[in-house]
């Protein structure tokens, strides 16, 4: 499956982007196994996205749990739970 990622904020300033397009392994089919997957990368990408971080989640620009599921083409976004502007 194709998605696109966006980080935002002290999200985006640790792991180096703003986003990326993406294609998943098999089994990876919701928000939080996007985030898990990005874990796995390792370096920032733990450290920022690390599950003892507080972190929103979006999909499609509609703020989300963890369980919510993915579809093709679909956008996730990572943001802390404050943003400035």
């Amino acid at each position: 499956m194709n998605i696109n990622l966006r980080f935002f904020a002290s999200v985006r300033e640790a792991v180096g982007t703003s986003g990326e397009a993406v294609t998943l392994p098999e089994g990876v089919t919701t928000v939080g196994a996007v985030r898990d997957f990005l874990i796995a990368r390792g370096g920032a990408w733990a450290e920022a996205l690390g599950r003892e971080r507080a972190l929103r989640m979006a999909f499609n620009h509609v703020m989300c749990e963890p369980e919510t599921a993915l579809r093709e083409g679909g956008e996730v976004a990572f943001f802390p739970p404050v943003t400035g502007g």
